[in-house]
């Protein structure tokens, strides 16, 4: 008689496109799925895990050490490597420490620096990543969505136009259009490969104009995902930010990356349900934000398949549970191929 074998659930490649602290966060929950030795992760289980990078910050430490060095803003990156490390309490914490004084080292993190060095030594920012990836041990691969040197520049209603993401940050006025300079700038050939071979792609969350469409106007970028047969999920924001996205339902999100694009991306949108506490609500709305109005109907009208679940953590903050919001995620797609 033969012996039953238990089938094995089946493994995702999983990309993940944003910055900010949004995609670091959503790595942490997404890490949870990965293969780790002597442990089973949760199912669904991840068998690849791709992050991809916006490099368009322009402010704090990252901004100067582009202004002095030439290189690549390492701040983005530095926060899903730690996201992503075996150990963040100890090497983690390492690369977030932030010098408090000192000529020159004043607010600059040790990882910024540690990826600025290995830049300027070795000729090659994406080449530092990775090597900064191999010292952490991090679980998962990180890339820039590109290796080279772009800004972003903001037509805003007015006709006014804006350079620079901390400018366009700090804008109380509508953006009408979002561009790169230069206006062509080539993807690493990795981000194509990782997206063409993905089951799953998350945008978001993260800021809209400075964190997930600076990633898909990099050429190519948005075209393989619109051709791709992967579930592609929209990860809506939980707030409204003042300027870029005031009064923004998630629909408004949505509509404003495919006339960015020129093309639908998205078969899936995760939406929070969750009520933001009075108290917490207050802080947010004395800074112009709001909670992000879900508009289902109009993501119905669109033709996206949306989820609600209770993704809402607060700790005088707002942000995701990252935990709860992969594992719906990760479930969704596992229920979706099952009825393919």
């Amino acid at each position: 008689m033969k012996k039953l074998t238990e089938r094995r659930p089946p493994s995702v490649r999983v990309v993940a496109l944003g910055g900010g602290t949004g995609l670091s966060t959503m790595l942490r929950g997404l890490k949870a799925h990965l293969p780790e030795l002597g442990k089973r992760p949760p199912k669904p289980a991840i068998s690849e895990l791709t992050a991809v990078v916006t490099v368009t910050d322009d402010g704090g430490s990252s901004g100067r050490l582009r202004r002095d060095y030439k290189v690549l803003p390492p701040g983005d990156i530095r926060n899903c490597l730690v996201a992503l490390s075996k150990d963040e309490a100890l090497l983690g914490r390492l690369f977030q420490y932030r010098f408090p004084r000192g000529r020159g080292l004043g607010g600059h993190s040790f990882g910024n620096l540690f990826l600025t060095a290995l830049t300027n030594s070795m000729g090659d920012f994406p080449k530092a990543v990775q090597v900064s990836a191999e010292v952490l041990a991090i679980q998962g691969r990180i890339f820039p969505s590109t290796a080279e040197n772009v800004t972003l520049e903001a037509l805003l209603e007015d006709g006014t136009i804006v350079a620079g993401e901390t400018n366009i940050s700090r804008s109380r006025k509508r953006i009408t259009q979002l561009r790169l300079v230069p206006r062509r700038v080539r993807p690493l050939p990795e981000v194509l490969n990782a997206l063409q071979d993905a089951d799953l792609i998350l945008i978001g969350p993260g800021s809209l104009y400075t964190s997930l469409l600076p990633n898909l106007l990099v050429e190519e970028v948005a075209e393989v995902i619109a051709h791709s047969k992967a579930t592609r999920v929209y990860i809506a924001n939980l707030m409204t930010q003042p300027g870029e996205t005031e009064r923004y339902s998630v629909v408004d999100h949505v509509r404003a990356i495919y006339e960015h694009t020129r093309r639908p991306l998205f078969d899936l949108a995760i939406v929070n349900r969750s009520a933001v506490s009075p108290q917490v609500l207050r802080r947010y709305r004395a800074q112009g934000a709001e909670p992000v109005d879900p508009s289902p109907e109009g993501l119905a009208r669109m033709g996206i398949r949306y989820v609600t679940g209770d993704f809402l953590q607060q700790d005088g903050v707002v942000r995701h549970d990252a935990v709860r919001l992969s594992q719906v995620i990760l479930t969704e797609f596992a229920q979706g191929r099952m009825k393919r």
